[in-house]
């Protein structure tokens, strides 16, 4: 169990201060751990786990960001092997079964089946003509190939500044024709068929920008990362820090909730450790920030001159979009309610998500939404029953702006007033009545709803714009020669999503790198054999 700041402070001294206890946080921290380094976990949010945490109503019980993920139901995949490693091989996943993905135009379905064969053969079914059946050949092997290109792009991010300057564009040379155009160029080049682009791009909510906007590297990642097929974990996603934290207490380690670093210290250039809001100072040698480097830079480094150079460079890169998560409880199983393990992407029957989006951006009181995620984690976790018997939870999720809410920003959290629930109730209701929609038999069975805003990203995960992907993932941001493990000072590292790619499995790669770099090992290397 973590201890709390509150009723004890960290006592002795620690090889490695890492700010966050997210899936970075904990990953680099059980790897450092099996390296012999006793690490100092501090997190300000008093449940761990960054967005790997669950919370609990009632009787019920939500996990918060991780929905599915791909590449570890094989146990020689990679993935699937850093987390065994981090973990002592005990943490388990439910294979979601066949379809683990259904995107939904209007009343027209397609389902993304496990299998790159199977799935290249469901989408030909649903697109016969012969131009369209060329473009999903080409599709799945342009997926293919930017994937594997990442890896020179994201060996740069363990680079020193000199030598990545030097030598980072030729490292990633292969990866620059697909991080530098946006998803919808690719797909463009490919067919005109507007059905079969959106379809094709229709998860792009794991990474939160449309075609237009995001980077066809990031896009490729995440849809060859699924096709394999997607799985769950048994137990709930808490169940990663739980598996993880013996780990790192096994090396002497400790995790502290309640504990937000105020400020990183820092003597010249050379940081010193960390001070706490009651101005106790912890010294480190190492300091790890896996708060997102817009945190790091603009708060825990604020007014320092040494940093203000990297910092102004990445506010250049602006964060990720928001979301609004609609929380649900049930009553009944989900075979009574008729729940599946599949995902639901529902968006509005045009299947251009550019244009969904814009329209919704310049009327969110009106316009339809424009995508609406649904999840079933009851049906995914085969131990949810024994839990929570006889209950069900579902998480409806869709896009937002941190400027829609700013106007309760200062207000607390829970009290926020008459204003800012009446809107929650409307967006509620209107995510409700949509889903409704392609699910109308579950009307009249909700027993419990709560709405999450951008708002509640920031006040638990420190996001200042309520953010939940770190940097946006577009071609500028996977240009840019600033993001690094490095930072000015020496003994100050990055990780986290802003280091390598949002999601769970960009974060646990970013501790690896982070890793790679403090112990001066091919940490990759050594998981992967």
């Amino acid at each position: 169990m973590p201890y709390s700041y509150k009723r004890q402070k960290p006592e002795g001294v620690y090889d490695v201060v890492i700010i966050g206890s997210g899936m970075s946080g904990i990953g680099l921290a059980a790897i450092l751990a099996k390296e012999g380094k006793r690490c100092l976990v501090l997190e300000r949010h008093y449940t761990p786990g960054g967005f790997t945490h669950v919370f609990k109503r009632r009787d019920f019980e939500w996990d918060v960001g991780i929905h599915y993920i791909g590449d570890v139901q094989r146990k020689n995949a990679l993935l699937r092997k850093s987390f065994d490693y981090i973990t002592n091989e005990q943490l388990d996943w439910a294979d979601m079964g066949a379809v683990y993905d259904r995107i939904i135009f209007g009343s027209r379905t397609y389902d993304f089946v496990k299998g790159t064969e199977a799935f290249r053969a469901n989408m030909k079914g649903y697109f016969p003509d012969a131009r369209d059946q060329a473009a999903i050949d080409q599709y799945l092997s342009l997926i293919r190939q930017a994937s594997s290109s990442g890896r020179g792009l994201f060996m740069t991010r363990a680079m020193p500044g000199l030598l990545r300057r030097v030598a980072g564009p030729w490292v990633s040379r292969q990866s620059r024709r697909f991080y530098s155009r946006t998803t919808r160029e690719v797909m463009q080049e490919l067919t005109s068929n507007e059905e079969l682009i959106g379809v094709l791009t229709g998860q792009f909510g794991d990474y939160g920008l449309p075609p237009a906007q995001s980077s066809f590297m990031m896009h490729a990642m995440v849809a060859r990362h699924y096709l394999n097929g997607a799985a769950y974990h048994v137990g709930g996603s808490a169940r990663i820090f739980d598996t993880g934290e013996p780990v790192i207490e096994g090396a002497g380690g400790a995790v502290f909730v309640s504990a937000e670093a105020e400020r990183i210290l820092s003597s010249g250039k050379h940081v010193t450790g960390v001070r706490m809001p009651d101005a106790i100072e912890i010294a480190a040698p190492v300091v790890v920030s896996s708060a997102g480097v817009h945190v790091t830079y603009n708060q825990l480094l604020r007014d320092d001159q040494t940093a203000a150079p990297a910092a102004s460079q990445y506010n250049r890169i602006a964060p990720s979009a928001a979301h609004l998560c609609l929380y649900l409880g049930l009553e009944g199983t989900p075979e009574e309610l008729g729940l599946t393990k599949t995902n639901l992407w529902i968006y509005p029957d045009n299947p251009n998500h550019d244009e969904n989006l814009e329209r919704y951006l310049a009327n969110p009181d009106q316009a339809e939404l424009p995508l609406l995620y649904a999840s079933f984690p009851a049906a995914k976790d085969p131990d949810f029953q024994r839990r929570y018997p006889g209950r069900s939870t579902i998480e409806l999720i869709t896009l937002g702006t941190f400027e829609r809410f700013n106007a309760w920003e200062t207000a607390p959290w829970k009290n926020r007033g008459e204003a800012y629930d009446q809107l929650k109730a409307s967006v509620s209701q209107r995510m409700l009545d949509r889903f409704f929609d392609v699910m109308p038999q579950l009307k009249g069975k909700i027993t419990y709803q709560e709405l999450s805003t951008p708002l509640s990203t920031r006040h638990f995960v420190n996001y200042p714009q309520g953010e939940i992907y770190g940097l946006e993932h577009t071609p500028k941001r996977f240009a840019s020669k600033e993001i690094s493990v490095y930072t000015p000072f020496k003994g100050l590292y990055l990780t986290g999503q802003d280091l390598i790619s949002c999601g769970i499995a960009g974060a646990l790669s970013s501790a690896m790198v982070t890793a790679s770099v403090l112990t001066r090992k091919n940490i990759i290397q050594k998981i992967a054999l």
